[in-house]
């Protein structure tokens, strides 16, 4: 573990450098916060409407939060830079290093979005507070349960996407897989809860990755329980271990494909 924690540090000191670039980002993120504080200040004509069990604070908290994971968690480095290294042959070389490539790849990701993290939730929080106010309902001493669903989806989203890129060992571009699942994400993840959705569709939609990666933590920030605590929790370890097992998998089929073909 230690030569990941060292690649994790040397990144993200790498990344400390360039924080001013990763602030220009936040145009994007508060444009589509303002724009979404305006629909649902106008759909929740009276402020103590609930609307699928939500109320406007609560509804509009959950895109603050959930749009605050989406943009903070985002890095070429799982997607483009792994599709590359196959496509180039360039991973014939990580393969031989003194290093798992594919945690080698995950310690890089998390040392260049841990600054970026960090000052999105800065911003998440700036801007709740400012244009909403703060949750009626949120508590400090959830916290701590809070951090770990949040590092959990984290993590189960990394492994995921690093999984769809080392499909690359046998298609020539993984992207338009990248592609439709960062729009299940976004689309249906991180614009409305599962609770709006059809009565129908709510156990499809949990069965996702949308439910442990985004809704999970930002529901349990904008209403808590310790039900729903374990039942996300227990649901994330159990999506943990199948994408650990998915990712070592392609991995090791993919290298023993290089080999074979004399890579």
């Amino acid at each position: 573990m230690r030569k990941y924690a060292v690649i994790y540090k040397a990144t993200l000191m790498e990344n400390m450098q360039y924080a001013l670039n990763i602030a220009l980002g936040f145009i994007s993120y508060f444009m589509m916060i303002f724009v979404f504080i305006n629909l649902w200040d106008y759909i929740y004509s009276d402020s103590s409407q609930l609307i699928a069990g939500y109320n406007k604070e609560q509804m509009i908290w959950y895109i603050i939060i959930t749009e605050m994971i989406w943009f903070g968690t985002r890095s070429a480095t799982i997607t483009r830079e792994v599709a590359n290294d196959i496509k180039s042959g360039q991973i014939a070389y990580g393969i031989n290093k003194p290093y798992h490539y594919t945690f080698y790849i995950l310690a890089k990701y998390f040392g260049e979005i841990s600054i970026r993290l960090i000052l999105y939730i800065s911003l998440a929080v700036i801007v709740g507070v400012s244009f909403v106010g703060g949750l009626s309902n949120f508590r400090i001493l959830y916290l701590p349960a809070i951090i770990v669903v949040l590092i959990l989806g984290i993590i189960i989203n990394a492994i995921l996407k690093l999984s769809i890129s080392l499909i690359s060992f046998w298609i020539e571009d993984s992207n338009p897989f990248q592609w439709l699942y960062d729009k299940l994400i976004l689309v249906i993840g991180t614009i409305f809860p599962v609770e709006i959705f059809p009565r129908w569709a709510q156990p499809i939609i949990r069965c996702t990755p949308i439910y442990v990666v985004v809704y999970g933590p930002a529901k349990l920030i904008v209403d808590f329980s310790m039900e729903m605590f374990f039942r996300v929790l227990a649901t994330q370890l159990i999506y943990l271990g199948i994408a650990i097992v998915i990712m070592l998998f392609l991995y090791k089929k993919g290298v023993k494909k290089v080999n074979v073909n004399g890579g």
